[in-house]
């Protein structure tokens, strides 16, 4: 709920700052100079680049949430062995338990979940980016295994 919060309120920022962009870049835009119209154009930009990263943001983290929930249902989330008092993974302990999760990608690397479980092991280890691309497999994989699930729609030689 916490992070759902912090991306709602960056969300709010951001609109906020859109607007405030805007207005900037029509004030420079009716300068009429070389300067301004470049500023303004500069106002424009920057927020639709803002936007994107943050809708990525966003999506990455939807998709990571269901992907909890999938594998929460089935009982195949790592369980932390040891959590500091902030409830952070230990990251020695956590360190150790990195090999067994790393073999298991290798032994099934067409696997969502033992790819989402790495992620989850790197970022108990720290190393935030690989976490993030292995999450990201792990999503990317996840929607392939759903389309290989949904019935091929008949070609034109199936039919009657």
């Amino acid at each position: 709920m916490k992070n759902r919060f912090a991306a709602l309120f960056m969300a709010v920022l951001l609109l906020l700052y859109i607007v405030v962009a805007g207005q900037r870049a029509v004030l420079l835009f009716e300068g009429g100079t070389a300067l301004g119209i470049a500023g303004g154009c500069a106002l424009i930009v920057f927020p639709l680049i803002a936007i994107w990263a943050l809708g990525r943001e966003l999506w990455f983290g939807f998709q990571t949430e269901k992907l909890v929930k999938v594998l929460a249902a089935e009982g195949a989330l790592p369980v932390e062995t040891a959590v500091t008092a902030s409830g952070r993974a230990v990251r020695e302990v956590a360190d150790e338990e990195f090999p067994r999760y790393k073999a298991e990608v290798e032994a099934a690397p067409e696997s969502w979940r033992a790819w989402f479980r790495l992620g989850l092991a790197y970022d108990a280890s720290g190393d935030r980016r690989r976490a993030r691309w292995a999450l990201r497999e792990a999503i990317k994989l996840s929607r392939s295994a759903v389309s290989d699930q949904q019935p091929k729609a008949a070609s034109r030689s199936d039919r009657p």
